[in-house]
């Protein structure tokens, strides 16, 4: 908390000149003998900070003098040793930038800081790719990282499942999901996401392209997620759920059939047991789900997933009955 108090004072001090301990004080939201303090540790660790007495006088800082590093907390900091994630980044060619970036802000960083970012190097590390999963190969990446960068439309040759065609994009963004990753691109006025291992070249064209007002990547993202996962819900189990298979809801199942059952859910009856309808991607994936939420749901239909539940509820009480 200290370490993020003397940055702020710091910064204020170069930002503003001359301040009152008083002024730094409510600022800072401690007391002026908490400031006097500080300024001290400030001063015993080499930067210029001096008071003056009097009507005109104050804290300031030697004139000229300036920080190495503008506004990182103490927090921030360990962000931003947290944050690198190595292999995405080498992936995107800045690998070398990275190391040299943080190389720089530790050696700019006040000893409180600096002890607490390299803390956070030993002891966590962020790995992209999913489990039991390698990351992609991504030749095209840089290239294409360059052109979200500078606003430049590109012409891909792209790999579909059927066959390769040739697209002429504008690419307005980046994700890494899971290890892999995509671009998010305009095409004939459309937006479309493509995955960057399927890309076999990649060509930069002379022309910039204007984003599209408002246009939030993040937001985007998960809007188009949604958007997929509620495309492969084909199928529907009419079913009545408990109260405790109803907090159980999120858990058990994925966020897109989760989200549209509590969206749609009607108050439970006098029994508390609610009547939902359960969307799923097919007959496999709804005997999953019912799985998933036993012993809390009674299904009502279709009938062949009625037929498919009392047969297997049969069957697996015969046998632990023989057990």
């Amino acid at each position: 908390m200290r370490a993020s108090r003397l940055v702020s004072l710091l910064l204020l001090l170069q930002t503003r000149g001359r301040m009152t301990a008083a002024q730094l004080a409510t600022e800072l939201e401690v007391s002026v003998r908490t400031i006097y303090r500080d300024l001290d540790a400030l001063s015993t660790a080499g930067v210029p900070v001096y008071t003056e007495a009097g009507p005109n006088g104050g804290c300031r800082l030697v004139d000229g003098y300036r920080t190495r590093l503008t506004g990182l907390t103490e927090q921030e900091a360990e962000a931003l040793f947290l944050g690198g994630v190595p292999g995405p980044v080498a992936q995107l060619g800045l690998g070398t930038v990275l190391a040299a970036a943080q190389l720089k802000v530790l050696a700019a960083l006040p000893p409180e800081l600096r002890s607490r970012a390299r803390r956070v190097q030993e002891r966590f590390h962020l790995d992209a790719p999913g489990w039991f999963r390698a990351a992609d190969d991504v030749p095209q990446l840089a290239l294409l990282a360059e052109a979200v960068w500078d606003d430049r439309r590109v012409t891909v040759r792209y790999q579909r499942r059927d066959r390769a065609v040739t697209r002429t994009l504008d690419p307005l963004g980046l994700v890494l999901n899971g290890g892999v990753w995509y671009v998010v691109a305009r095409h004939r006025g459309a937006l479309r996401t493509y995955r960057v291992s399927r890309m076999r070249a990649v060509r930069p064209r002379d022309e910039r392209f204007v984003r599209p007002t408002g246009f939030l990547l993040a937001e985007h993202w998960d809007a188009s997620q949604d958007q997929f996962e509620e495309a492969l819900l084909h199928f529907e189990i009419d079913a009545r759920l408990s109260a405790n298979g109803m907090r159980r809801i999120r858990n058990a199942l994925e966020r897109a059939p989760a989200r549209l059952v509590l969206a749609s859910a009607p108050p439970p009856d006098p029994d508390g047991w609610t009547r939902v309808r359960i969307p799923a991607e097919g007959f496999g994936h709804a005997t999953a789900t019912v799985m998933a939420l036993a012993p809390d749901i009674e299904v009502l239909g279709p009938a062949d997933l009625v037929a498919w539940v009392a047969a297997t509820s049969a069957a697996m009480a015969a046998r632990h009955a023989r057990s």
